[in-house]
């Protein structure tokens, strides 16, 4: 008898940085964190890896194009959400794109702003914070929500 392995959901998130500053969107209409800040991302769908999903959601949600040779996978995160469900989150840092940073999915996204690293709105997502504060703390791997 074979059993079904546990499967966790991967995700892809973006940094990107400008001077001291962090590029965040806040959630609308999405059923999950909306008015709260949090930086673009997406799933993971079936067949892609992490860096191609990326690639696929940023241009989706803010316009620019990536190359993965401009990516950094910055910090990983074994995540435990308020769902009880299990997640990995990679973080990347973009190094250089092209194209201007748009909001292309005003439908789930109210504002797109760049805000200073060291003073987040209060409204931020509570593990992206937490995540920030592991980067800055040159954290690479992290464990969230499973107190």
């Amino acid at each position: 008898m074979t059993r079904e392995r546990y499967k966790n959901i991967p995700a892809s998130y973006l940094i990107l940085m400008k001077n001291d500053e962090i590029l965040l969107q806040r959630r609308c209409n999405t059923g999950y964190k909306d008015g709260e800040y949090g930086i673009p991302s997406g799933h993971v769908e079936k067949g892609e890896s992490f860096t191609k999903a990326l690639i696929r959601e940023i241009k989706e949600e803010i316009g620019i194009t990536l190359k993965p040779q401009n990516l950094e996978v910055i910090h990983v995160m074994h995540r435990k959400s308020e769902m009880e469900e299990e997640r990995i989150d990679t973080f990347f840092i973009a190094h250089k794109w092209k194209n201007e940073i748009q909001n292309m999915e005003p439908h789930k996204c109210d504002d797109l702003s760049w805000f200073p690293l060291n003073n987040l709105p209060d409204n931020t997502i509570n593990y992206i914070r937490f995540v920030f504060k592991q980067i800055k703390n040159k954290i690479f791997y992290s464990e969230y929500g499973w107190e």
